[in-house]
């Protein structure tokens, strides 16, 4: 059962959380959609997620990617009390803090698939003393306060020797993102939305949709999804005998004059001039 529970909330959302609990204790569905970076104090119990089975010794951390998981404390002895303090890692969070880029460390590490989770006390004992003076005077939090506080963690874990753990965890959590408008493209490639339409499918702004498109394609939205539908032509082209009109609306071209200009610019000859030649 839960003994003592204080709270930092960043948005409406609980982000840093202390709490004392006796063993054995599960929390159900807590770190849903976040990430979460959970040390103990004095006494840690064996750690059991959905998918992970973990010794912490005390004043250790774990840092785990957390889904619909549920997290169980195992007790040790009779009557035995854990304290810990938990930091909620939150995907829009992080894609604000780090809007522009992530850290260079993160970017470039090569990691293994597997990497550990552990991470050392003694480079991130001072973070959490810096936490507990908070909690001891709460009115100086505020969301600018909590937004430094994470990027310190996140720097402290890469400077830990744990920047695949970090790595691995921010990749997850901003995939989903990248699924989403992998899969918004590729049920679309054919079709004659324009930018403004697929970010709205994707549930992003325009100049966020932009950047995020990049990021996964390495490449501008219109350039991409042209070549993708020149390549679709030249397909039909070759080995059918549509009419060209018929194949520029086919593959998600408004006007059929356009689509030969846009052809005869990529591939070098008009459409009629490519069919003949293959």
């Amino acid at each position: 059962m839960i003994i003592d529970r204080s709270t930092f909330k960043y948005n409406d959302k609980v982000i840093i959380e202390k709490i004392k609990i006796t063993t054995p204790f599960k929390y159900e569905a807590i770190f849903e959609n976040s990430g979460c970076f959970i040390y103990f104090k004095d006494r840690a119990p064996k750690l059991m997620t959905a998918d992970q089975n973990i010794q912490v010794n005390s004043q250790e951390a774990v840092l785990l990617k957390c889904g619909n998981h549920f997290m169980e404390l195992l007790k040790h002895t009779d009557e035995e009390e854990v304290e810990a303090m938990i930091i909620h890692l939150y995907p829009e969070l992080l894609k604000k803090l780090y809007a522009n880029e992530l850290p260079k460390q993160i970017q470039l590490n090569e990691c293994p698939v597997n990497s550990e989770v552990i991470v050392s006390k003694e480079v991130i004992a001072k973070f959490i003393e810096s936490l507990e003076f908070y909690f001891i005077n709460p009115t100086l939090i505020n969301n600018d306060l909590l937004e430094l506080k994470i990027k310190e963690l996140i720097l402290l874990l890469i400077q830990s020797k744990n920047v695949c753990s970090i790595q691995e965890l921010i990749t997850d959590l901003y995939s989903a993102q990248n699924v989403q408008l992998k899969n918004v493209i590729e049920l679309h490639k054919y079709s004659n939305l324009n930018q403004e339409e697929l970010a709205k499918l994707c549930n992003l702004s325009l100049s966020s949709f932009k950047r995020e498109f990049k990021k996964v394609f390495n490449d501008t939205p219109n350039n991409y999804m042209t070549d993708l539908k020149l390549k679709r032509a030249k397909e039909l082209l070759s080995v059918t005998e549509m009419p060209i009109s018929e194949i520029a609306f086919g593959v998600g071209f408004n006007d059929p004059l356009y689509f030969t200009r846009a052809f005869k610019k990529k591939i070098g000859s008009s459409p009629s001039q490519y069919r003949s030649a293959n």
